[in-house]
C-alpha cells in the first residue's frame, strides 16, 4: 500500500458514551456497522477461539479496544491520485534516503548478502523496499495492529477482508512472534519494518536469525529474509533488473504504453526506443518489456521487465514500483 499517510495514533480514554458522541460529531464513521461493537467483538472472539487462539491471549489482545475514528478517516481519504509521479518520486527518493540506503547496505552487508544468496534477490532491492516502506525502520506506524484491524473489520466497507487479517494477526500473537503491546503498524494493519499485512506475514515471513520467531519488527535478519522471500516466491528473476529509464520517439502511440502491452527488447528498439540521450537500447534475447509512463507521455518513460511486475505484487502502484527500482539503482551505485 502506498505509504504517504499520516501515522498519528488516537488514544482512547473516553467512555463508551463519549466515544459515540465523538463519532456523531465528526464524520459518519462505521456507517456499515449493523450491531454494537461489543456484540460484534464477542463474535470475533468466538471465531478466534474456534481457530485456536487462547482465552488468555484474547483477553490481552482486546483489552480496552474500541473503534478508532482516525483509522476510518484515513481509510476514506487515501491520497493516491492526488499527486504526480514527479512529486511522489521527489518525496520518496531523496538524497538523504539514497545516502542512508548506501550506508545501511554496507553496514548490514553480511545479513543482506545471506538473504540475497538464499532467495536470489539482489541486496539493493531489499534495502530499497525497506527504505520506501518505513524509512529503514524509522517510521513503522504508531497504531496498535489489533485495534486498527478491529476498527476496519467492524466498519462495513471492507469488513470481510479485514476480519480475515484480524484473525491472522491474532494467530501471529498466539504463535509468539511478537508481544501484543509491541504489535504496531500502519492504520491499515501493515506491520513491521517491511509493512506486511498479517496474511503476507503468514505466507512470506521467515526466521532469518534462527531464534524460532519471525520478528519483522526488531530483527533485521528476519526483515531482510522475509522481504527477499516475498520477491522470490512472487517470481523474481535474479539475472534481470527491474527496468530502466528510456527515451521514446516523437509521436509514440499512447496505446502502446502500460503493462498490458509486452514486446521484445528488439521490437522496442526497432520502434525507436533508446536510452536517455539517444544511445542504443541494450537487447537481451528472450526478454520482453513494457513501456510505463506514470505521468503520461509528457513525463518520464520507463521500459520495465518481469521483475517490475513482481514489485507490483507487493504494491499495485506504478508510482511505488518505479520508485523502488530507481532507489535500488541509486543505492547500488
Amino acid at each position: 500500500m502506498t505509504q504517504i499517510l499520516s501515522r498519528v495514533s488516537l488514544r482512547h480514554t473516553l467512555s463508551k458514551l463519549s466515544f459515540l458522541a465523538v463519532l456523531a460529531l465528526c464524520v459518519p464513521f462505521l456507517s456499515g456497522a449493523s450491531e454494537s461493537f461489543e456484540s460484534w467483538l464477542s463474535g470475533v472472539k468466538a471465531q478466534a477461539k474456534r481457530e485456536g487462539v487462547s482465552d488468555k491471549l484474547l483477553d490481552v489482545a482486546f483489552e480496552g479496544v474500541q473503534p478508532i475514528p482516525r483509522v476510518i478517516e484515513l481509510d476514506r481519504k487515501q491520497p493516491e491520485g492526488h499527486m504526480s509521479f514527479a512529486q511522489y518520486k521527489d518525496r520518496v527518493i531523496t538524497q538523504a534516503r539514497i545516502k542512508k540506503g548506501r550506508v545501511l547496505l554496507q553496514n548490514h552487508r553480511a545479513e543482506l548478502d545471506r538473504a540475497a544468496a538464499q532467495y536470489g534477490v539482489p541486496a539493493q532491492y531489499i534495502v530499497a523496499l525497506w527504505g520506501i516502506e518505513t524509512s529503514y525502520g524509522d517510521n513503522t506506524g504508531g497504531f496498535g495492529v489489533i485495534p486498527a484491524l478491529a476498527t476496519l473489520a467492524y466498519d462495513g466497507r471492507r469488513s470481510e477482508f479485514f476480519r480475515k487479517e484480524l484473525m491472522g494477526a491474532l494467530q501471529i500473537l498466539e504463535e509468539g512472534h511478537i508481544e501484543p503491546a509491541k504489535m504496531k503498524g500502519s492504520w491499515a494493519g501493515a506491520m513491521g519494518q517491511n509493512q506486511f499485512m498479517p496474511s503476507s506475514f503468514h505466507t512470506f515471513a521467515v526466521d532469518g536469525n534462527g531464534d524460532g520467531r519471525r520478528d519483522i519488527w526488531t530483527s533485521l535478519p528476519d526483515v531482510f529474509a522475509s522481504t527477499a522471500n516475498y520477491l522470490h516466491r512472487s517470481g523474481w528473476k535474479e539475472e534481470e533488473r527491474w527496468g530502466r529509464r528510456v527515451q521514446l520517439p516523437e509521436n509514440f502511440p499512447k496505446s502502446l504504453t502500460g503493462l498490458e502491452t509486452r514486446k521484445s527488447l528488439q521490437a522496442w528498439k526497432g520502434m525507436g526506443v533508446t536510452l536517455p540521450g539517444g544511445d542504443a537500447l541494450p537487447v537481451a534475447a528472450g526478454m520482453d518489456a513494457s513501456v510505463v509512463v506514470p505521468d503520461g507521455l509528457g513525463g518520464e518513460a520507463f521500459l520495465v521487465y518481469d521483475n517490475y511486475r513482481v514489485i507490483m505484487k507487493w504494491n499495485r502502484s506504478t508510482y511505488f514500483a518505479t520508485s523502488v527500482g530507481l532507489l535500488a539503482d541509486q543505492i547500488a551505485r
